[in-house]
């Protein structure tokens, strides 16, 4: 079916997915049935990803900025526990690198908000930069060790801690974020300008 659309409608879905319209609006709108639009998603997202594997390579990034976006795929875990529903539903972290003066997105991955996902995100990143860089994260401890493990001493490390109004996870999780009322930047590793340690694009 993907392939019977013209590339107009085709371009029109991809756009308003971009947009953040859900899959069942575009099928109002479009015509085009949902199940065509998920399989038009997914056909994206791995040609994106192919592009990113072959094309974002030998980088020469100054300034990366790591951070984790938080979402649910189906219901939250805490709903998907009390249900006893599948393990492909709950919680899941898209991590993402960026360049903070170009833009440009160099790696990401999605999984849970564990050492199992961060190791081989940070790899990632690493395995597609050319020179020393200096890298800001949050608080999260398992950047420290993966970072480590990636960059060896050839980085310059920081990372900020934002304490929030509530401190609690779920606090943190609401669409509309909770108030930070005190910000650090920490030296880590290396010699990192502790002015420019943030994660405020991801």
């Amino acid at each position: 079916m993907i392939n019977q659309l013209s590339l107009e409608k085709k371009t029109n879905a991809v756009s308003m997915l971009c947009e953040g319209a859900s899959i069942r609006s575009i099928e109002r709108m479009t015509g085009i049935h949902r199940d065509t639009v998920m399989r038009l998603g997914v056909r994206m997202g791995e040609g994106c990803k192919k592009i990113m594997d072959e094309k974002l390579r030998n980088l020469n990034s100054r300034l990366i900025e790591v951070d984790e976006v938080w979402g649910f795929v189906g219901m939250k875990k805490k709903t998907a526990k009390a249900l006893g529903a599948s393990e492909d539903m709950g919680d899941v972290w898209t991590w993402i690198a960026i360049d903070a003066e170009t833009k440009l997105v160099p790696a990401f991955a999605v999984g849970d908000r564990t050492q199992a996902t961060a190791d081989p995100f940070i790899e990632d990143l690493a395995s597609r930069l050319t020179h020393r860089v200096q890298i800001s994260t949050d608080a999260l401890r398992a950047y420290e060790g993966a970072i480590e493990r990636a960059f060896g001493t050839d980085v310059d490390y920081g990372s900020i801690v934002k304490t929030y109004s509530s401190a609690q996870l779920e606090e943190q999780r609401r669409y509309s974020p909770p108030e930070v009322v005190k910000v650090e930047r920490m030296v880590v590793s290396g010699s990192p300008d502790t002015s420019l340690i943030s994660t405020s694009y991801p």
